[in-house]
């Protein structure tokens, strides 16, 4: 079983992760991102959500020595405490934590709280990591991701949804599979679930 000392060890990590309880992502998750980040170097990574996985995503860029890492992120004490642990962890030059407020979006009818996109610089995405806003927010609180940024995805851009155990991430891929047919999805069995969709 994947751990985060084992994602420590592996990423040559000289002192340990800041792991939160209650937030950070699971280190399955974690090490399915970074094996395919390692593998296939990403030029452009966007995170849903800031926090562990920005440190382990920006770390597989500098082990690249190609790619960077924008992590939107609605709380400005964590845009704040995610910048300062890059800054520790010497990644400040292959990450950017964004702080991109949750405001009201309209999607067919249905009004979402989520992230500014456009605070995002003009990118073509490669790799999208959804982990946010939370699922207490709203009912299906991540689907906007694939609607709001589609038009920025490169098109051999691969999609992974943490959380994807959740009745409620289970419906809303559904409903990207519906709504952006050339998107083929993936269920990964792990701690919390995982979705990987790919065109």
């Amino acid at each position: 079983m994947s751990t985060y000392q084992n994602l420590e060890k592996t990423l040559g990590f000289e002192k340990k992760l800041p792991v939160t309880k209650d937030w950070s992502a699971a280190p399955d998750f974690l090490k399915y991102i970074s094996d395919f980040c390692l593998v296939n170097r990403p030029e452009v990574i966007v995170e849903c959500s800031s926090g562990t996985s920005s440190i382990v995503l920006s770390r597989c860029c500098q082990l690249n020595q190609h790619g960077h890492v924008y992590s939107m992120e609605n709380g400005e004490e964590f845009v704040a405490s995610t910048q300062q642990q890059l800054h520790d962890f010497l990644l400040t030059d292959h990450g950017d934590i964004i702080h991109a407020p949750l405001s009201e979006i309209n999607l067919e009818g249905k009004v979402f709280q989520w992230y500014d996109v456009n605070k995002l610089p003009e990118i073509k995405i490669d790799l999208l990591v959804v982990d946010g806003p939370p699922g207490f927010l709203q009912k299906h609180s991540r689907y906007p991701a694939l609607p709001l940024l589609y038009d920025l995805l490169s098109k051999h851009c691969v999609i992974f949804l943490d959380d994807a155990a959740r009745e409620d991430e289970q419906e809303l891929v559904k409903r990207w599979l519906k709504d952006y047919p050339e998107f083929q999805a993936e269920y990964i069995e792990n701690e919390r679930g995982c979705f990987v969709l790919k065109r």
